[in-house]
């Protein structure tokens, strides 16, 4: 079902991001680097794993800030970030 409030047409996942994850990697070591993550909708491509180097990943602010760029906040830094999140490709 789609809707038309203040102008924007789609379905409502396709203007709603939902972020899961988990503070640890690995709760046992305590080790808060390569958490699990859990991104929904927001227009984003869907049925993808995306796995990233462990040793030579992203900053978890990157993802932040891609997220506000598909948002449509123009954005290009948050926190500690170095970039955009690489893999998040727009489907709007």
């Amino acid at each position: 079902m789609a809707f038309d409030w203040f102008e924007v047409k789609g379905m409502l996942l396709d203007h709603t991001m939902v972020l899961h994850g988990s503070n640890l990697d690995c709760g046992s070591k305590h080790d808060s680097s390569n958490m699990p993550m859990l991104l929904a909708g927001g227009g984003c491509r869907h049925g993808q794993h995306l796995a990233f180097d462990e040793k030579n990943n992203y900053p978890l602010p990157n993802l932040y800030v891609s997220i506000l760029q598909q948002m449509g906040l123009e954005t290009d830094r948050f926190a500690s970030s170095t970039g955009t999140f690489r893999g998040l490709e727009p489907t709007i």
